[in-house]
């Protein structure tokens, strides 16, 4: 009997799976291959060395490829150029004088800089790494010119001083509304008639003043009365330099640390030691259980904040039936109120879902 053969076929395609799974690992990089030519179009000068455009060797310093970008320059200005007989190459026409002038004026911005001309440098050397002379060079160029540090700097007093104005002309509307209330403006004419302001605005003499000018004076002193003596809190109170966003950023190390020592004071005291809390420590609790900013908390009338106290909602037992009292208080207001009333009327027999048709 002879020896079992394999048909061509079939032994051929067996040879083509040997090649391909050998094959298959090397594709990748067979991909990434790029040619080893040190200049590479859309970088730096193109398919010309930078050097050999100005006409200076690798060793030249900073004096004389500047001497030799001048001259060029001078030779290819696209204002100045006239041809001369000798020339060859680029700068024969004024078209390939402008790309000539161009073309140097890129191979001096390439070797001007010490960190592009490393750059350059390295590429000649090493003509291997494509990809990565293609990163040195654009985000080179990309980058921002100016400082990112100096353009967060003004962008974040831009919005400091923004908000100190804004803050200041709502301070000033409060004012001027508190000034029209009859109950303030009458306490502050009686303070400015007690320290005789009003009677130094109508003194009479050569400098004789108009009844507008008297009245704004007037009205100016009442307003000053009512900023003296009046704590306005919340949105409208008076703006703080401290508040500002620059001087948040400027003290955020130092709140960051007050409130680390805050911290481990009262787990020391109140969670290891077990004492009993303050008032303050029992109104921060309070107001974490509401919610509420610092901010909001303090706009609160002082009487609010005795009852606080005095039914103790710092206790979880006790807040939690205070809550559903105020609950039950809003539900009471609300039924009572026409508006209300209306508006669920309204919800049950017309509803944002239903469709009406108006026969005229």
């Amino acid at each position: 009997m002879g020896a079992p053969r394999l048909s061509p076929g079939r032994g051929a395609g067996a040879a083509g799976q040997r090649w391909w799974v050998l094959l298959a690992p090397l594709l990748p990089a067979m991909l990434l291959v790029r040619p080893a030519g040190a200049l590479v179009e859309g970088l730096y000068c193109g398919t010309r060395d930078c050097y050999e455009v100005l006409g200076v060797s690798r060793s030249a310093g900073k004096a004389e490829i500047a001497r030799a970008y001048r001259q060029l320059a001078r030779r290819y200005h696209p204002d100045r150029y006239r041809p001369e007989p000798g020339d060859e190459g680029l700068g024969r026409t004024p078209q390939s004088a402008e790309e000539a002038f161009l073309l140097v004026a890129t191979a001096y911005e390439t070797l001007k800089d010490e960190e592009t001309r490393k750059d350059y440098d390295y590429m000649l050397d090493h003509p291997e790494e494509y990809y990565s002379h293609y990163y040195h060079y654009y985000s080179r160029r990309l980058a921002p010119k100016v400082d990112v540090r100096i353009v967060i700097l003004v962008s974040v007093c831009a919005i400091s001083l923004f908000q100190f104005f804004s803050w200041w002309n709502s301070y000033n509307k409060a004012i001027s509304y508190l000034a029209t209330v009859p109950k303030y403006r009458i306490q502050a004419t009686e303070i400015a008639k007690q320290q005789g302001l009003l009677k130094k605005a109508k003194e009479k003499g050569k400098n004789k003043k108009s009844k507008e000018e008297i009245r704004d004076e007037e009205e100016n002193i009442i307003k000053n009365i009512i900023k003296s003596k009046i704590d306005i809190k919340g949105g409208y109170q008076k703006p703080q330099i401290c508040d500002l966003l620059l001087f948040q950023i400027i003290l955020a190390p130092f709140h960051l640390c007050s409130y680390i020592v805050w911290y481990c004071r009262w787990i020391y005291n109140f969670n290891i030691k077990g004492k009993e809390y303050g008032e303050e420590e029992r109104l921060y609790i309070i107001r974490k259980s509401m919610k509420m900013s610092k901010s909001q908390f303090d706009s609160l009338e002082d009487h609010q904040k005795e009852t606080f106290l005095k039914r103790e909602l710092w206790i979880k037992e006790n807040y939690e039936v205070y809550k559903q009292e105020q609950e039950e208080e809003l539900k009471k207001k609300l039924a009572n109120d026409p508006r209300w009333k209306r508006y669920r009327r309204w919800m049950k027999n017309e509803g944002p879902g239903r469709l009406t048709f108006v026969d005229d």
